[in-house]
């Protein structure tokens, strides 16, 4: 899932069928090569939302779409980050369906413009990234409803890429966040919650009260169609101090992000990091149906040992939310 899953979706809406080797040796075939298909247990998503702990994928079948004919891209910056959010949550209203909304902070903005040196958004507060396919005259009339919300909404600047190549460097910035943030620290934290695309401005007013509140360098950038924000601390790991005052503004993210009615994650799944927190958001009873169904597929745990669940109950001390909440 990333910048186009606003508009297509993620991996698992592509994936029909699977050949997988299990932890016991058994091979299995699931799914069905038609566009429909519903008989027995989907064990086809089970198996692509078990972060490879139910079985070895050695096949897939999957579904392909034709390319559009024409992608546009726009750039649109705003003096800060609210506007930004809230004209997200204008353009999802709307009705058009953009195949990528991104959006970066100040903070990012001003890695991207250390590293690359292009002045493309010199002086914003934050920046939008929209890109519109489809046929040639539904795309032209999708960027001028996309313009004109945007400049209602506030914006400092509509721009169009005139050219494949300048929208390929409006792109290159967009991607070189991730690298840009180490020049402003040697480590970081990388969170990847999404909560629902209305409660987008809530989450960035929240955000933003907690980076003034810690004193921490927050930076946030992400996929503002789907409601996916990457959040990021940048720290030294030696400072344990500011470590610890880390990890606790990243429980705090997990708190408000579920009371935002969200997930705390959205593509980078559960592993080893989020372990302690999945019971935030999963109740006691369906962690452990999930707990029997890794029992049943891997009774000698060997098939990723050690990720999603591991250690002591997660629920043991009341850290889960009960079934019926």
């Amino acid at each position: 899932g990333g910048a186009r899953a606003v508009k297509y979706g993620v991996t698992r809406d592509y994936v029909l069928g699977l050949e997988v080797v299990l932890p016991t040796g058994e091979v299995i075939e699931t799914g069905v090569r038609t566009a429909k298909g519903v008989v027995g247990y989907d064990l086809t998503r089970l198996m692509v939302g078990s972060e490879g702990t139910l079985g070895i994928i050695t096949k897939m079948v999957l579904r392909l779409l034709p390319l559009p004919q024409v992608v546009r891209t726009v750039s649109v910056t705003f003096a800060d980050i609210h506007a930004a959010a809230r004209t997200v949550s204008e353009v999802m209203r709307s009705g058009i369906l953009p195949r990528t909304v991104e959006y970066m902070d100040q903070a990012a903005i001003s890695c991207v413009e250390d590293h690359l040196k292009r002045g493309m958004t010199e002086g914003a507060g934050a920046m939008l990234l929209i890109d519109v396919d489809g046929s040639a005259a539904s795309v032209e009339a999708t960027l001028e409803h996309v313009a004109t919300i945007c400049e209602k909404s506030g914006a400092r600047r509509v721009k169009v890429a005139g050219s494949k190549e300048e929208a390929r460097e409006l792109w290159e910035a967009r991607k070189a966040i991730s690298p840009a943030l180490f020049r402003l620290g040697p480590d970081k934290i990388n969170e990847d919650i999404v909560v629902p695309r209305d409660r987008i401005p809530d989450m960035v007013e929240w955000i933003d009260d907690l980076r003034k509140k810690t004193g921490l360098k927050i930076v946030t950038f992400g996929h503002a169609g789907d409601g996916n924000i990457h959040f990021n601390i940048i720290l030294d790991r030696e400072d344990k101090e500011v470590l610890a005052k880390a990890e606790s503004a990243a429980e705090e993210l997990f708190k408000q992000t579920i009371a935002l009615g969200g997930t705390i994650s959205g593509e980078h799944g559960v592993g080893i990091t989020k372990a302690p927190y999945i019971g935030m958001e999963i109740g006691t009873q369906e962690i452990a149906l999930m707990k029997r169904i890794k029992a049943l597929f891997d009774p000698n745990g060997i098939l990723n040992p050690g990720k999603i669940f591991y250690g002591k109950d997660l629920n043991a001390e009341g850290g889960g939310k009960s079934s019926g909440d």
